[in-house]
């Protein structure tokens, strides 16, 4: 399964989905991942959460970061949950663009039994139609 927290720049997406990693580590039984782009929400994010910070491993473009999720999610089997901070930064490409992303997580979640957590930097009546049934 696949969720987005959107809204515009500044409206607080990046305190919501780490408040929502944070929340789930109670109740998890598996492995939970954040993947973001910067360490500046490093010691925001509860210790028992793998955090990545994909600058780390020079992730560059919509096709680097399909592989680096995948290759991250293929680490272990106990994966429960991954969380995305800004995945169209990450990308580097506009949202509207990044269909083949969000197949492409949609098959692994359903594969795996992952819920996926993603923040998209628009208001919810600009997501491109492919990423509404994600709300």
């Amino acid at each position: 399964m696949i969720k987005i927290i959107c809204g515009p720049k500044g409206s607080g997406k990046t305190k919501r989905i780490i408040d929502r990693a944070n929340s789930t580590v109670a109740t998890a039984k598996g492995h939970l991942i954040f993947i973001t782009d910067t360490k500046r929400y490093m010691y925001d994010v509860n210790r028992a959460i793998r955090f990545i910070d994909v600058t780390d491993y020079a992730v560059a473009g919509e096709d680097a970061l399909c592989g680096f999720i995948k290759g991250v999610i293929a680490g272990s089997y106990d994966n429960e949950y991954v969380f995305v901070d800004g995945v169209a930064r990450i990308a580097g490409k506009s949202l509207a663009d990044m269909a083949q992303l969000f197949y492409m997580l949609e098959k692994v979640s359903a594969a795996r039994s992952l819920e996926i957590w993603i923040t998209c930097s628009c208001a919810e009546e600009e997501l491109p139609e492919f990423a509404r049934k994600y709300l």
